[in-house]
């Protein structure tokens, strides 16, 4: 694997672990998050869920601000 690969998929995993901390933050879990034998199934589930929504909305906003560039640039 290149650098660039390499320190590119470093970058996804650290922005992926934010996210996941900012999630249960907001879920009020972040503290069981620090030990993960206090973690459920069922509360890591919780984070991983709220976690595919997020990221399901950002990819759907983003289709949509390549459409409108596109768009524009048609014109």
């Amino acid at each position: 694997m290149g650098r660039k690969r390499n320190n590119d998929r470093l970058r996804t995993l650290r922005q992926l672990d934010r996210l996941k901390w900012e999630t249960a933050e907001q879920l009020g879990l972040s503290d069981d998050m620090k030990d993960p034998d206090e973690l459920s199934v069922r509360e890591a589930g919780k984070v991983g869920g709220q976690m595919v929504k997020k990221l399901v909305k950002k990819g759907e906003e983003a289709i949509v601000e390549e459409s409108a560039g596109k768009a524009d640039k048609n014109l």
